[in-house]
């Protein structure tokens, strides 16, 4: 077989683990690309090396190191208990707070991941004694992180924001950001008029939280370094992962945190992951194997139905595959090629369509945000029943997302 047909393959292998395995992705796929690359391409191994990326690794790899910092000496948590007050005891709106600080949290750097693992057990918590259904709390908390995820700060969004680069749609940051969060909040908006958001307005006030300690002098330093980065970053486009590294070392060297628990905070296994499918995408474009990929997807839709169409395979891959390791760099760079190959569409508006098509399913129990969810579900609530509804929710967001790509995602390009 050609080369570009063992790369093509190589992905194939690469997604079926995914669905189905615990192997990290992310060396299966330097495993695979090796060969490919080294006997079946004749190259040697530097040009293989040289599809490495290097620059999102270091990226990914500051910004985690940054965000480990303010997560682990409790920076974090104090916003998050703070926000859960702003409510001042009115129950209505505590399903709005919990959304509004899980996005905030996740955009800020940590992703949505490391947003649910910090304030789904609070806001399950909180919402339980406040008589919030837990099933609505649980989407909050899940698509109020996702909302964020994308951010042009956020772990997430620096990894679409270089894989859209590679395929010259750079400098669409808040683009990408405001499609996303869009779909996020409208299903959120749904999911409160749905399951007892307006029943929460006829509800007794609930007794606001203790107030919670004073900020120690590490966490106000800590935010202090961290609106300087966000300032440098958006208003004088430093590199987010070379400043992050700086900012991260401010801290360290400050006393913030040792730099032994901060470097325990950085996922590895994810940026293993990102990077070693990467490179396997790199070996799939070089070798042809990208233009019999955008082949097949092309047969898959019409100029016309391009959008939804993507949206919803990304979706149903994304309820059982990793959307940050596998399908954003399996899938964004395939856009142009996708669009060629259809002789019609837009391809930012297709590259809009895979981020939110395959991020709207993530709140599914399949999924580790979902999984979180459930794990900080209050004492009392039926695993099975909320896994189940929760299930059922993520798995119809492969339509919505579609319906909602097809129609509404060209509003988001100028």
């Amino acid at each position: 077989m050609s080369p570009a047909v063992l790369s093509l393959a190589a992905l194939v292998v690469v997604v079926g683990f995914s669905l189905t395995a615990r192997i990290n992705i992310g060396v299966l796929a330097v495993a695979l690309a090796w060969p490919i690359g080294m006997f079946a391409a004749g190259w040697k191994a530097e040009a293989l090396m040289a599809v490495f990326p290097s620059s999102l690794f270091l990226t990914l790899v500051g910004v985690t190191l940054l965000f480990g910092v303010v997560h682990r000496n409790g920076t974090l948590g104090a916003l998050a208990v703070r926000s859960a007050r702003l409510c001042g005891g009115r129950t209505v709106l505590l399903p709005a707070v919990f959304f509004g600080s899980a996005c905030l949290i996740a955009a800020l750097g940590p992703g949505a991941i490391a947003s649910t693992a910090l304030l789904a057990p609070l806001a399950m918590g909180i919402g339980h004694r406040a008589g919030v259904p837990a099933f609505l709390t649980a989407l909050m908390v899940s698509n109020g992180g996702n909302a964020g995820n994308l951010s042009p700060f956020s772990s997430v969004g620096l990894i679409v924001q270089a894989q859209m680069q590679r395929i010259g749609l750079a400098n669409h940051d808040w683009q990408v950001f405001a499609a996303n969060f869009a779909a996020h909040a409208g299903v959120a908006l749904a999911a409160f008029l749905l399951f007892g958001g307006l029943g929460l307005a006829r509800t007794a006030r609930a007794e606001p939280e203790a107030p919670p300690p004073a900020l120690t002098r590490r966490q106000w330093l800590s935010l202090g370094v961290l609106a300087a980065w966000v300032i440098g970053v958006v208003g004088f486009r430093l590199h987010p992962g070379l400043s992050a590294f700086a900012a991260a070392a401010l801290l360290i060297v400050a006393g913030a945190l040792e730099d032994t628990p901060a470097f325990a905070t950085i996922p590895w296994s994810v940026i293993v992951t990102v990077c070693g499918v990467s490179v396997l995408i790199g070996v799939l474009e070089k070798t042809g194997g990208m233009d019999l990929f955008t082949t097949l997807l092309a047969a898959l839709a019409t100029p016309a139905t391009a959008n939804g169409a993507i949206a919803f395979v990304t979706g149903a891959i994304s309820t059982y595959s990793s959307t940050s390791g596998v399908v954003y760099p399996a899938f964004l760079p395939a856009v142009p090629g996708f669009v060629e190959k259809l002789g019609g569409g837009d391809a930012l508006q297709v590259a809009l369509s895979i981020n939110v098509g395959a991020a709207l399913v993530d709140v599914s129990p399949l999924s580790t945000i979902g999984a979180l969810a459930i794990a900080a579900r209050p004492e009392g609530e039926d695993e099975r029943a909320l896994f189940r509804r929760m299930l059922l929710w993520g798995l119809s967001m492969t339509v919505v997302g579609a319906v909602f790509c097809q129609f509404c995602i060209r509003f988001f390009v100028g």
